[in-house]
């Protein structure tokens, strides 16, 4: 992680739109909760890359959680263990306490049941 840029200055769309897919949220649903086009996004999230130095959604992930939560970049072994139980302890009670998906943003879904009528 040594290579990012860890005082990049982001727009307020380009955090917008890091923060949803650092969150897991796909492209699709990053537009459609911003109300953009998919292109946007894809556009919007090259520009993010290009800022950060980054190539993967996995690095953005780790790049907004440690700058949101001000977690050093420079951590120790020990201390980058008790950050990253300390996040996955966040995710689980988030989980738990939500019923709603906590990492993920899902906007207007509907799920459909299907009920099979058997006849005596």
């Amino acid at each position: 992680m040594g290579h990012h840029r860890t005082s990049a200055i982001l727009t307020t769309r380009e955090s917008q739109v890091a923060e949803r897919i650092a969150w897991g949220a796909s492209q699709k649903e990053v537009a459609d909760d911003l109300g953009i086009s998919r292109y946007t996004v894809d556009n919007i999230l090259r520009k993010v890359y290009d800022k950060l130095h980054i190539s993967k959604i996995n690095e953005l992930s780790a790049w907004w959680f440690c700058t949101t939560f001000g977690i050093s970049f420079e951590l120790s072994p020990l201390k980058r263990t008790i950050g990253a139980l300390f996040l996955a302890c966040l995710f689980i009670c988030g989980e738990m306490m939500n019923e709603h998906h906590f990492c993920r943003y899902r906007t207007g879904r509907v799920r459909i049941e299907r009920t099979i009528k058997i006849k005596d």
